[in-house]
């Protein structure tokens, strides 16, 4: 892994369907009209339904599972979030989108025998427009 610091990796394409943030909605409670209600969010400059930006930034280990010929490190018990140390939400997600991941690995750590640490660059595209939907700094936990 020390090796690919510096390396990108891209994801295959997913499509953002009005039913998948309809489950976020009811997940979490979020029920704002300019996503749930594509007759009142046509009114607005969105022209639709849109993600919420937590659903964007959930996607994270999709879009991952989906980048082909991803390194996997051998042995790997569990991964578990750590936290990030930026997280921005530039352009809005449209129902019916398609987005992929970008994913820069910025460091491998070990934090102790069998566990550690790696910060990504994380970005989500969207398909046919130039400024992505987020950009993100996160850190992940190995342990093996």
């Amino acid at each position: 892994m020390q090796a690919r610091i510096g390396t990108e990796s891209v994801s295959d394409w997913v499509a953002v369907t009005q039913g998948m943030i309809d489950q976020f909605a009811a997940a979490t409670g979020d029920h704002q009209f300019i996503h749930v209600d594509p007759v009142a969010a046509a009114q607005t400059p969105f022209g639709g339904t849109i993600a919420h930006g937590f659903l964007t930034l959930s996607l994270m280990p999709l879009l991952a599972s989906k980048v082909p010929d991803a390194p996997r490190i051998a042995g790997t018990k569990m991964g578990v979030n750590y936290g990030g140390n930026s997280v921005r939400f530039l352009s809005p997600v449209r129902s019916g989108s398609r987005v992929r991941g970008r994913f820069t690995l910025l460091s491998f750590d070990e934090k102790r025998p069998g566990q550690w640490q790696q910060t990504n660059a994380f970005s989500v595209e969207i398909e046919g427009q130039e400024k992505p939907a987020l950009i993100a700094e996160w850190i992940s936990q190995i342990f093996v």
